[in-house]
């Protein structure tokens, strides 16, 4: 069991970072496209014939791997409706020749993968062959609905082949993937968090000044009314001249 885990954790490396493995590239050829089998394997079509394969369920095949490896892209971010690629590996140590059917794979919530999200196109095989004692890798692209919202998910990834004409089927990958939005990682919820924060922050700063004024009227002095004597106008006095009004000031001021 040490044996076996080290040499698959020894072809992930040689997958990830040896530029002497060869890749199988999908190359757009007309209607069809050409991949090549890695170490002297024959030639592989890439067909859009997807095979009835929906809804069956194989094991794996004794001695042979799969590994998976997301090239340049180590912290899995998928952009929704963008193509992610991802490499397949494969390793056969077996006794016969293993040919290659479709690599596929769907996208389910984290926490229950019985809640299917997406099933992403199948990329299907024609005579791609890997033979005995032959690694071998193949790209799959495949690309999220453009309306999925941004967040964490399961990505399960199956290869499916077959050896002595009866199928088998290997899981390369069943991990999270991060789903993020076109054009960066600024998301709607994050620009409405935004707004809606900045809008708290202009009406806390409307009601706090408000309440300045309030307290700033109530402190005030009310201001002083100052009370005297009232000066007699001159043009009074003249026009009072004679009168009895005048007559008892004098009286007045003569008696005391």
């Amino acid at each position: 069991m040490a044996m076996k885990s080290f040499r698959v954790f020894f072809f992930a490396i040689l997958l990830a970072a040896s530029p002497i493995l060869q890749v199988a590239r999908c190359q757009s050829e007309a209607e069809e496209d050409v991949a090549e089998a890695v170490g002297g394997g024959d030639l592989g079509i890439v067909g859009e014939d997807v095979p009835d394969i929906d809804g069956e369920s194989f094991g794996p095949a004794p001695g042979v791997e799969t590994v998976c490896v997301f090239p340049k892209n180590s912290a899995k971010l998928v952009v929704a409706g963008e193509e992610t690629e991802l490499l397949v590996g494969m390793e056969n140590v077996g006794g016969s020749p293993v040919n290659i059917i479709a690599i596929q794979a769907s996208v389910h919530l984290p926490f229950d993968h019985r809640m299917l999200v997406q099933n992403l196109t199948a990329q299907t095989f024609k005579n791609a062959t890997v033979s005995s004692s032959v690694q071998a890798t193949f790209p799959y692209m495949f690309a999220v609905s453009k309306y999925l919202q941004p967040g964490t998910f399961d990505l399960v990834g199956t290869i499916v082949y077959e050896i002595d004409q009866y199928p088998y089927q290997n899981t390369f990958y069943n991990g999270t993937i991060e789903v993020v939005e076109a054009g960066g990682f600024v998301s709607v919820e994050s620009v409405f968090l935004v707004t809606l924060g900045i809008a708290l922050l202009v009406l806390l700063g409307l009601w706090l000044h408000g309440q300045f004024q309030h307290i700033t009227k109530k402190t005030k002095k009310a201001p002083k009314v100052e009370v005297g004597t009232r000066s007699t106008d001159a043009s009074m006095d003249e026009w009072l001249q004679g009168t009895a009004y005048t007559q008892s000031a004098s009286k007045s001021k003569k008696k005391k």
